[in-house]
């Protein structure tokens, strides 16, 4: 070791030795540099203008957080922590509310005087005396954050302040985020009494389990209410605020009880109890009893999952906002379609069996109004009890379309560039372009000459990828935007006739895409949200007006309803098609690789009348050797399509469509072609008699003359 500092010695000194002549040169220049600094800075009295720019940031800083407290809506924070955000369907009815950080609200006068002293005790002594914000804790917190090296550790915030975090701010630890929180608690004190303070405080606080409120909280742990609480099971629903996870004494009995005595021994610190109390409520056992009965309200969880995501992704609100404000939250659901909808998925006959290990085929639904784009009811899976925002796989799977994006990509175009419902298509195999892509139809059968409404309703693969050629890539391309679904570059070629995209797509945009038929010819825009009303009767968003957007002429949406009416009436839908109902739509399915055996990744049918559209896909949320879907696609998702219209088509206006199947309409064309042509070979004939009559009348008439004269 001795050796080693030798070493580094020498070796220290051998640097200075070679920057000694460097340090010798500029030596004069900084101190001549320095000294001049020093003669500016004393003349223009630099030390003040630095203090008072300082001053003037923190004047502003403080004005802005000031202002900030004053417009975060503190008068009305009582009123949203008692009144529950609550969703209304499409006639203006209760659909359900989102209580998600909402229990029962109970009144101060309501609430064990025990369960007060044990909070305050652990989480903020000096509750009932001090100004909403405590110096000595943010002494502590400074201290934390110097050892924690700049790192927020929490600590430091009284009730007022945990009441401001978690119902006016986020969670996120930052010193803009506890300046915040200081400035916020001093606004609170101002509005409210203490007893107000800490009423609202227990009432948003969470206990575990999911369970949200004091009172709650009481009726989940020990079956009684909030004002029954004895001083050991105040104690221990205080262990629970420092960790709802940890300290919960149904998974962590043991880990509850030792928190709960370390609190009573707080409870007598702060003169709550006597050393002879304390010591009582410590031998008492954890007598647990969960009388906790959860409301309904949030009776549709997809769909208010799916509104949440909306309010927060497409009008700026955060969850907390959403949870904690109150609102009426206005939406296009009809809760007849949505229980039939339900009803359906939860009906596991209708599904394909489950795999060898057991994991179930999986599936996601939408149903729309095609007349203004509202979401009247989704299914994103087969749960009957998600998670509270959780997966939802009817607007967030992206998965390959297959056929069902052959309306969309060709026969719209094609009809809108001059082609006709009858018109004649190749069907041959053909490759094209450099990499020689070959598609094939099934069964490697193939007719030559096909008419389009046939091709489309027999879901060819061929001909709609001839189709597509010949009207070129980039107006498929342009339609399949037009229909809302924006295709990257290497999406951009022949294989999307028949849906075969690297990014695939959600049943809720099918659904949107497949209102333009049902709606002449214009896509609107879709949503599940009409309007959202504050606490206050504000109107803070207005969906209401309809909006849409015109993707084909009402005559080519005709047309395109002609032929697939045709796929349900005697195409690859009619397994799927609803007893008694007339309906148009399109099947769709991606294959797996021929190693696995004969069977499909994703199977598809989106449907439609004119009052409502239906997207539907099932598949396994992951595909392999061992799970995909066996057969083709009307073995599988025809069956749920068929449930869910067959429950829902009985509860619309039952509007007919405005044409028949394009099959009927050729032949009733042929028939009429074949009688005019018999006709006209009729009148023809006639009219040749009757010139020949008329011509020998003549010749007649003629003879006579001449006889006439050879009788003179």
């Amino acid at each position: 070791m001795q050796n080693f500092l030798t070493s580094i010695r020498k070796i220290i000194g051998a640097i200075g030795h070679f920057l000694a002549p460097f340090f010798h040169f500029v030596g004069p220049y900084w101190l001549g540099f320095w000294h001049g600094v020093r003669r500016i800075w004393r003349r223009y009295l630099l030390t003040r203008w630095v203090l008072l720019g300082l001053m003037l940031i923190f004047l502003g800083f403080s004005t802005y957080l000031t202002f900030l407290a004053k417009t975060s809506d503190v008068e009305h924070l009582k009123a949203n922590l008692q009144t529950t955000t609550t969703i209304y369907d499409h006639d203006q009815q209760k659909a359900g509310s989102l209580y998600a950080q909402k229990g029962t609200y109970v009144s101060y006068n309501k609430i064990s005087p025990q369960i007060q002293n044990a909070v305050t005790s652990t989480e903020d002594r000096t509750f009932w005396t001090n100004p909403g914000f405590s110096i000595k804790g943010y002494a502590r917190a400074a201290v934390s954050y110097v050892i924690h090296h700049g790192q927020i550790s929490g600590g430091g915030s009284t009730l007022t302040q945990q009441l401001a975090k978690n119902a006016l701010l986020t969670q996120q630890q930052t010193l803009i985020r506890k300046a915040e929180e200081l400035f916020l608690s001093i606004e609170i004190t101002k509005v409210y009494s203490k007893q107000d303070i800490i009423t609202m405080y227990l009432n948003n606080a969470y206990f575990g389990n999911g369970v949200w409120g004091v009172q709650d909280a009481a009726e989940k742990y020990f079956g009684k209410s909030a004002a029954e609480i004895d001083t050991a099971e105040a104690a221990s629903m205080a262990a629970m605020l420092r960790s709802p996870s940890f300290y919960n004494p149904i998974d962590h009995p043991n880990y509850n009880i030792s928190r709960r005595n370390l609190i009573l021994g707080l409870m007598v610190d702060n003169d709550k109890l006597t050393t002879s109390q304390a010591t009582a409520a410590k031998q008492e056992a954890l007598n647990l009893q969960d009388n906790y009965n959860s409301t309904d309200g949030y009776r549709y969880p997809y769909y208010f999952d799916a509104v949440i995501n909306e309010a927060i992704s497409k009008y700026g609100l955060t969850e907390e906002e959403i949870m904690n404000k109150g609102y009426k939250i206005y939406t296009a659901l009809n809760q007849t379609y949505q229980q039939q909808m339900t009803a359906s998925f939860a009906d596991s006959s209708v599904f394909p069996a489950n795999a060898a290990d057991g994991t179930q085929v999986e599936g996601a639904s939408v149903a729309m109004d095609p007349q203004n784009g509202g979401v009247t009811a989704v299914v994103g899976g087969r749960n009957a009890t998600p998670v509270f925002r959780g997966y939802n796989r009817a607007t967030q799977i992206k998965r390959q379309p297959g056929s069902t994006m052959k309306p969309l990509a060709v026969y719209t175009p094609a009809l809108e560039n001059g082609y006709h419902y009858d018109s004649e298509l190749t069907d041959k195999k053909m490759s094209y372009g450099a990499n020689h892509y070959t598609p094939t139809d099934y069964g490697d059968n193939y007719q030559g000459k096909v008419p389009m409404y046939s091709a489309l309703a027999q879901s060819l693969n061929v001909p709609a990828v001839w189709l597509l050629d010949q009207i070129g890539v980039q107006k498929g391309v342009a339609a399949v935007k037009d229909f809302g679904i924006t295709l990257p570059k290497s999406d951009q070629n022949l294989a999307m006739a028949l849906g075969g995209l690297n990014i695939g797509v959600s049943p809720y945009q099918m659904a949107g895409a497949y209102a333009t038929f049902a709606n002449q010819g214009q896509r609107p825009t879709s949503h599940f949200i009409t309007k959202i009303v504050d606490a206050s009767g504000n109107v803070i968003v207005d969906n209401t007006e309809t909006k849409t957007k015109r993707v084909m002429s009402a005559k080519t949406a005709k047309e395109m309803n002609s032929m697939m009416l045709g796929v349900f009436d005697y195409g690859t839908g009619t397994s799927a098609k609803p007893s008694g109902y007339d309906v148009a739509g399109k099947t769709g399915s991606t294959e797996v690789p021929d190693s696995y055996g004969f069977g499909t990744k994703d199977q598809w049918v989106v449907g439609y009348t004119p009052d409502v559209v239906v997207a539907t896909w099932i598949g396994y949320d992951s595909t392999d050797s061992s799970h995909f879907l066996q057969g083709i696609s009307e073995e599988g998702v025809a069956k749920v399509w068929k449930s869910e219209m067959e429950n829902i088509l009985p509860n619309t206006d039952g509007t007919k469509f405005s044409t028949k199947d394009a099959k009927t309409r050729a032949s009733a064309e042929q028939t009429t072609n074949s009688a005019n042509v018999w006709d006209q070979v009729k009148n023809g004939a006639a009219k040749a008699k009757a010139n020949l009559d008329s011509a020998a009348g003549n010749a007649k008439s003629w003879v006579d003359s001449v006889k006439g004269l050879f009788g003179q």
